[in-house]
């Protein structure tokens, strides 16, 4: 049987300036015995799903950078929320498969729970664990706070979460609803709080791309001081499940 296999196809938030490392919008590929489950499908692959050849695409939410690839259709069933799917009522995907936090479910061998979390308020998003075998992450490129931080991230071996910013939010409030960005140096308080020991941050912003040796010494430190071993993830990095 091969092996689990975990692919950061693309590294890059919703911002103009791009690198060789942080070249595409943020997606996640998991390659198992049973297919290829593609973890959001932002703009950037919407003519390169032929490439990709995913058996199966999960949606985060309804953002440009994480679900406008599907702006011509997809290949495959595509699993979202039902706030996901409002956002996406004119795409013609032709195999619509609903998500429910709360509710786990399997996608090609791979269980899957989502979980709701603050980031936007046009576009609601969650968090998905996905778990095989011993081996768990959750992953959330997009995040403000999860509210049932302990359920989404206890017992896991790997979180992927969200690079727009290292120690600055990028936060802002309408009334009583927060939006935006939290920083990877709370995030990195989360692992500790809940026994997570490695971190890797996807969706990396202006402040990863302006300066990326000084911000991956920045990711290193900041995860060293709270216990966590720390890293921020490129285009192409690939993961064994074990």
């Amino acid at each position: 049987m091969p092996l689990d296999r975990i692919r950061f196809l693309g590294t890059r938030a919703n911002i103009d300036r791009r690198t060789w490392r942080h070249r595409r919008h943020s997606a996640l590929l998991i390659a198992t015995d049973e297919g290829r489950l593609m973890v959001d499908c932002g703009a950037d692959w919407k003519d390169l799903l032929g490439m990709v050849a995913p058996d199966a695409i999960l949606i985060t939410h309804a953002h440009p950078d994480h679900a406008w690839g599907l702006a011509d259709g997809a290949p495959c069933p595509v699993y979202a929320t039902q706030a996901a799917w409002e956002g996406l009522a004119g795409f013609p995907v032709a195999e619509r498969r609903m998500v429910e936090p709360g509710h786990p479910l399997t996608i090609l061998g791979v269980q899957v729970e989502a979980f709701e979390v603050v980031h936007s308020i046009r576009a609601p998003a969650v968090g998905y664990r996905l778990a095989r075998g011993t081996f768990g992450l959750f992953y959330v490129p997009d995040v403000v706070a999860i509210p049932r931080r302990g359920a989404a991230l206890r017992g896991l071996s790997l979180y992927v979460g969200d690079g727009s910013s290292i120690v600055r939010p990028l936060v802002r409030r309408q009334g009583e609803l927060l939006f935006g960005h939290t920083t990877i140096r709370a995030q990195l308080g989360w692992c500790a709080e809940e026994g997570v020991g490695r971190a890797l941050f996807t969706h990396c912003g202006g402040a990863v791309l302006d300066r990326e040796r000084d911000a991956a010494r920045a990711v290193r430190d900041l995860g060293r001081a709270r216990g966590v071993e720390a890293r921020l993830a490129c285009d192409g990095l690939r993961l064994v499940m074990a």
